[in-house]
């Protein structure tokens, strides 16, 4: 079998078998195929590979230059890759196993203050169709903190306006529940009443946000309109950012983790700790303002 073949046979398992995300999936792909590559560049057979061979080919990754993120990205890849060789029985066992993945450091994400969240969903322009669209849009971004392909993808049909609740669907096609305030629900009724009808021009469309066309909006699109309110607004920003905000000004309001990790949709708690450091520098900066004599000599 060609390595072409081999890698969409295991992309293919990944999404429907093991139902691993659209994204990670690819991204497992890319990183079997460097792996199964480097075989073939050093003439070792697939079915013959060992644990040291595992880590000669990473230790080549690294004098390449890969950081410890993009190591622990291929040894992930490779675990997952070693499970679909061993079940197709290409392997006897998974030796990727073996394998420790570095303890990266991971970057502490950029937050908006709340000031700067309203100066930049402020500088939307909502005298047009597409200007109250994207009122609406960001707002549900931030204030229920979806990821972008969360929101593209969120049904009109999932959208609860008398309970105040979404139903999202997110990574891994795992669904949740998150509420929504009164700022939102503005939005959401004059958009769904006023706006979308005149968008969509009588098309049958599922998906709540749609473009100029009255198609589902991409995430290209979304990212685009958001790069002309950072431009208006004059705030460095991407559209993540607000999903990291919102996790961070919940926890400095006082909600717990384990809270933040549902409305996130975090399987992993630890996903969510990294936003209590950022709170925790939040206050480090706050308590040397004000308290200067207290700063470390």
């Amino acid at each position: 079998m060609t390595i072409d073949g081999l890698l969409e046979l295991f992309y293919t398992d990944l999404i429907l078998v093991k139902r691993v995300a659209e994204q990670t999936s690819l991204t497992y792909k890319i990183s079997a195929g460097e792996f199964l590559n480097w075989l073939k560049q050093t003439q070792k057979k697939l079915g013959e590979v060992t644990s040291k061979d595992l880590m000669y080919y990473l230790v080549q990754r690294q004098t390449e230059g890969a950081g410890e993120m993009t190591l622990a990205k291929d040894i992930s890849a490779l675990r997952a890759f070693g499970d679909y060789l061993v079940r197709k029985n290409y392997w006897t066992q998974n030796i990727a196993l073996l394998l420790d993945r570095p303890k990266a450091n991971r970057a502490l994400p950029k937050v908006l203050s709340i000031e700067q969240v309203d100066s930049l969903l402020g500088s939307i322009d909502t005298s047009t169709l597409n200007g109250q669209r994207d009122d609406t849009l960001f707002e549900l971004i931030y204030s229920c903190g979806l990821r972008i392909s969360e929101a593209c993808d969120l049904k009109t049909a999932n959208v609860h306006l008398n309970e105040k609740l979404i139903l999202v669907h997110g990574k891994g096609d795992k669904e949740r529940l998150i509420p929504f305030g009164s700022r939102a629900e503005e939005k959401l009724v004059h958009y769904i009443n006023e706006v979308r009808p005149k968008l969509t021009k009588g098309k049958d469309v599922p998906n709540l946000f749609v473009n100029y066309r009255g198609e589902p909006i991409s995430r290209k699109g979304v990212w685009k309109r958001f790069k002309q309110l950072e431009t208006l607004s004059g705030i460095e920003s991407k559209v993540h950012t607000l999903r990291h905000s919102f996790a961070t000004h919940l926890l400095s309001g006082g909600a717990d983790l384990r809270s933040v990790q549902e409305l996130l949709g975090h399987s992993d708690l630890s996903t969510t700790q990294i936003y209590t450091h950022v709170t925790d520098n939040q206050l480090k900066k706050v308590h040397e303002k004000y308290f200067p004599g207290h700063e470390k000599k």
